[in-house]
């Protein structure tokens, strides 16, 4: 039971990291990545849908991110999710191949991008720790149902925090890695 308890905080503290590194992976920095556009949804004949399944999407070079729908017909519907996106990029078509350059960003936008990370590495944080929160009211009912121990209810709460401490460690890691790559020109 306990080992259960341990093993499902351990599962959820990894999903929360994972879900932090997506979020962060959407924040643009001065570098194109395709990951950029993955959240983007485009009007697939009244169905909306990824832009990834109407389209291939490639870096055309380090600032520049090609995208080239397979029908014709979607380049205009396309560039229009794109330009609607909340990403500000201004992608521009040139035969059937749809160009989205990467604006450089201003000093003041990094900065703001900066404050976005920490907030959203703040989250990430607090769903750490409300995992640990249960995990620990968890271990307390199993105590109070006599289904464990209290040496080993304590033990189990130490391993819960070694847990909280080590995913906490690797927010922070990777809240200052993308905080490095925002600031550097």
């Amino acid at each position: 039971m306990i080992n259960d308890v341990k093993k499902s905080a351990e599962q959820k503290m990894g999903k929360s990291v994972e879900a932090l590194k997506a979020d962060l992976g959407k924040i643009r920095t001065g570098r194109a990545h395709t990951g950029l556009l993955d959240h983007i949804q485009v009007d697939y004949y009244g169905t909306m849908m990824p832009l990834s399944q109407v389209a291939n999407v490639t870096l055309a070079d380090a600032r520049t991110i090609g995208v080239q729908p397979w029908e014709k017909k979607m380049i205009p519907v396309v560039e229009k999710a794109i330009r609607d996106s909340d990403l500000g990029l201004n992608p521009a078509t040139s035969g059937d191949l749809i160009r989205i350059p990467m604006p450089a960003l201003t000093e003041e936008r990094r900065r703001e991008l900066t404050k976005v990370v920490h907030k959203d590495a703040e989250n990430a944080r607090i769903a750490v720790r409300n995992i640990r929160r249960d995990a620990n009211e968890h271990l307390k009912k199993l105590l109070k149902d006599k289904q464990c121990s209290e040496d080993d209810e304590r033990h189990a709460q130490v391993d819960v925090q070694k847990l909280t401490d080590r995913f906490i460690a690797e927010i922070d890691k990777v809240m200052h890695a993308k905080e490095a790559d925002l600031m550097a020109v």
